[in-house]
């Protein structure tokens, strides 16, 4: 089984206050800690960049990953779904795609194996779910990344996911960092600092 995984990375990060993908967390960055989990469950990690591509080029270059490729999306300021077209139209044999945004770092490696094992036959559209709140990242197979090639630049997932040719999965998980969307400085701060610590 072959997975691909697209990391989107392509945003200005406005809100932040500092570029998101080289945020630091952990040691790391936002952008390697992803990576780095990834890694052992993908057979090749495609990083979308579009604001500040040289940097972020800059910055991976040195860590000398492999399976590894940065691509740049001229249409990022079309908005999120413009990147995830590129990074699958970059690698369209893999049999899954593993969709991951750039703000959830905090997810820990063995929610990827068991986000994974999820796999079968029967879907082509896997997500993850925790409190009754739908979250990321998702798996889609070839048949689904074909819908979303397909779908305008404009579109999103949730036009995609409610075409009829996609079976879903909703996966009860009891992972919470599923639902992290680190927009803001309280949001980075609330990251580094979770409350109860």
């Amino acid at each position: 089984m072959n997975i691909n995984g697209i990391i989107i990375a392509a945003g200005y990060s406005k809100r932040l206050g500092m570029f998101k993908p080289l945020a630091p967390f952990k040691e790391s960055t936002f952008i390697e800690c992803i990576i780095n989990k990834l890694n052992p469950f993908c057979e090749s990690i495609v990083v979308v960049s579009g604001f500040n591509n040289q940097l972020l080029k800059e910055k991976l270059s040195i860590n000398n990953y492999k399976k590894f490729l940065i691509i740049y999306n001229k249409n990022f300021d079309k908005g999120m779904f413009s990147s995830i077209q590129k990074g699958i139209s970059q690698n369209k044999n893999s049999d899954w795609f593993l969709i991951h945004q750039v703000d959830q770092p905090g997810l820990p490696k063995v929610f990827y194996k068991e986000f994974i094992t999820n796999i079968d036959d029967k879907h082509n559209w896997i997500q993850p779910k925790y409190n009754e709140r739908k979250g990321h990242p998702i798996l889609v197979k070839k048949e689904t990344a074909e819908l979303i090639i397909e779908e305008d630049i404009n579109s999103n997932l949730r036009v995609v996911s409610n075409n009829t040719k996609v079976n879903k999965k909703i996966w009860d998980c009891n992972y919470k960092e599923i639902l992290q969307d680190i927009d803001t400085k309280e949001d980075y701060q609330e990251l580094l600092n979770p409350p109860g610590n």
